[in-house]
């Protein structure tokens, strides 16, 4: 009995140790972790990098590539460029180079017309600036099958047409068109599909006299809806591998707008300006780069494509990374003056003959204002477009010329206009200015006569604000300024008014007898 007491002793002595021993062991693991989380907490994060990395051997950005290689200096190479690399460096034959006697002589010479350039003195990182580089996409929360955008954000047609309505002046059918042309467009985008019936894009042509507004009605409309806009001008795109920008650079422009964002560059507006002269070149021979080939360069990009856009730049070339662009919800405007479309028109318009009952006079239509806005689709054709360009462009409207009434509500009704805005810049030297409605009806008259629209009155009135401005800092006594149509016509000067001294009313003016020197 006394064994059996010994041997229970013995074994509840080794139970206890061992409890001891794992006891001691989980103290030994928590405070190991407790470590490892310190050191965790103390140890700074690596912060998320905002563009992708990109190849400094084929430029290439990492979404293409997959992994890279990180060397000094924030270089990142590709696997590719890697492998070639170092299969290029295992061919050379360095136990030669090293043991020819003449390499030793050479060396303690120096490298004759070479200079090294270090790396990291370049600007951004790894010698590639940011505007080269696109930004990473996001992590997409929602389902692929849910809007992009909420139909409930995009502003209806009338509230589009009445924030245009501050900014331009007349227009009204076009800007009924622009406005529901682009709620149709966003609704498209936003719904994706729709009972499974796919909605087409709703691409413009914009057809009116220079100075009529079609650029400005573009800007109101991009700041309006908040989306990227590139303003792009026709006349530099020419076939690809001509001299000029290539006719992706237009898509270029807008992912640059839209800080290289992809995503967000497929949602945004394409505003391309003086499409006309793309037209088809008459009694050409040689081959037309500038004209029907951008054509037929440009059918793509409006029906909707994936395609390979450079990357901070105007043209494809090796040391330019490239981005893949889907232009599907890319809406596209284009706009042009059109010269001579109203020969063209008039020459439709009176083919019938000029005899019988039914007869119309060959003149009938030389005095018609507004005959551009009789414009079809058989007309831009004569003009130059091919068929297959105006198909991809469904909603063609025009543009009226600005007419005296118009130029006068340019100066004074917009928002920003254009005597609001050097009202306020002697508003800051203490001076009001004022002009009578005979002086603006006489600045629209002068601006028609140069026949560029509103571009005009800007250059009219500078040229008779300029002596206004410059005489006005030398004065302090003068508080008003008033331009009167003999001032704008050459036979007058405009009434100068001076403060008066009074206590009671120091912003009461006087009328002076005559006019400063400089501004009669």
């Amino acid at each position: 009995m006394a064994d059996y007491d010994n041997k229970d002793t013995d074994l509840e002595k080794e139970i206890a140790e061992e409890g001891q021993i794992e006891a001691v062991r989980e103290e030994e693991d928590s405070k190991e972790a407790e470590r490892g989380e310190d050191s965790e907490k103390k140890e700074p994060k690596e912060p998320k990098k905002e563009y992708e990395d990109v190849c400094f051997i084929c430029r290439r950005p990492e979404s293409k590539t997959g992994k890279m290689f990180k060397l000094p200096n924030n270089i990142t190479v590709c696997n590719d460029c890697m492998h070639k690399t170092m299969d290029t460096v295992s061919q050379f034959d360095y136990q030669g180079l090293l043991n020819n006697p003449s390499f030793g002589q050479d060396m303690g010479k120096g490298f004759p017309n070479i200079s090294f350039v270090n790396i990291a003195d370049l600007q951004g990182e790894g010698g590639i600036p940011n505007k080269q580089r696109l930004k990473k996409k996001k992590a997409k929360e929602k389902e692929e099958g849910q809007p992009v955008l909420n139909i409930r954000d995009i502003p209806a047609p009338h509230k589009i047409k009445a924030s245009l309505d501050e900014y331009v002046v007349g227009q009204e059918h076009a800007k009924k068109a622009i406005s529901v042309a682009v709620y149709n467009h966003y609704k498209r985008v936003a719904t994706n599909t729709m009972d499974e019936i796919e909605i087409e894009k709703s691409n413009m042509l914009m057809i009116g006299p220079t100075g009529c507004g079609k650029t400005y009605l573009v800007k109101t409309l991009a700041r309006l809806l908040d989306v990227p806009l590139a303003i792009a001008d026709a006349t530099s795109l020419t076939e690809a591998g001509y001299i000029g920008d290539d006719i992706e650079s237009v898509v270029s422009k807008l992912l640059a707008a839209a800080d290289n964002d992809v995503e967000k560059a497929e949602r945004g507006i394409i505003f391309i300006d003086e499409i006309d002269k793309i037209a088809k070149k008459k009694n050409n021979n040689s081959r037309d780069v500038s004209g029907e080939s951008v054509q037929q360069g440009m059918l793509k990009l409006l029906e909707g494509a994936e395609i390979e856009v450079p990357v901070g730049a105007n043209s494809k070339n090796a040391m330019v990374p490239l981005a893949t662009i889907n232009t599907r919800n890319i809406l596209f405007i284009c706009g042009g003056a059109f010269p001579d479309l109203e020969l063209i028109i008039k020459e439709r318009l009176t083919k019938q003959s000029s005899m019988g009952f039914n007869g119309q006079l060959k003149d009938r239509f030389d005095k018609e204002k507004n005959l551009i806005a009789r414009v079809t689709v058989e007309d831009i054709r004569k003009f130059g477009m091919i068929p297959e360009f105006i198909g991809r462009l469904p909603i063609i409207f025009t543009l009226q010329g600005l007419t005296k009434e118009m130029m006068v509500k340019i100066l004074k009704e917009l928002k920003n206009a254009i005597l609001k805005q050097y009202q306020k810049l002697l508003e800051l030297d203490e001076v009001k200015l004022d002009f009578t409605d005979e002086a603006l009806e006489a600045i629209a008259e002068k601006a028609l006569e140069r026949e560029t629209g509103a571009r005009a009155l800007r250059s009219i009135i500078e040229e008779f604000m300029l002596d206004i401005m410059y005489e006005i800092p030398k004065d302090d006594n003068i508080g008003r300024v008033t331009i009167t149509r003999e001032y704008i016509e050459g036979t007058g000067g405009p009434i100068i008014d001076i403060r008066s001294s009074t206590a009671a009313n120091p912003d009461d003016v006087k009328a002076l007898p005559g006019t400063p020197e400089g501004l009669s």
